[in-house]
């Protein structure tokens, strides 16, 4: 298996559940589709949807939630 990362499309908040008092979207080792959500960006107030973009199973999530990330900044990686 190869590894490969999946980046933050835009800079702000990571948030790695959909609400405070929610699971959050995926855990380490969790298998993901394309198009599974495994987070949200929150950029003033505006919250957008980091999509898995590749299938495999989630290795480790490189930003935790409610981290400040960067656009381009990896944040978790996927055995693909």
């Amino acid at each position: 298996m190869a590894t490969q990362q999946i980046f933050s499309p835009l800079p702000g908040i990571f948030y790695r559940k959909p609400a405070p008092d929610k699971p959050v979207y995926k855990n380490d080792g969790d298998a993901v589709a394309e198009s599974d959500t495994i987070g949200l960006i929150e950029v003033m107030k505006s919250f957008n949807e980091v999509k898995a973009g590749i299938a495999g199973k989630i290795v480790r999530f490189l930003a935790e939630n409610e981290d400040a990330v960067m656009a381009g900044q990896p944040i978790a990686e996927i055995d693909v």
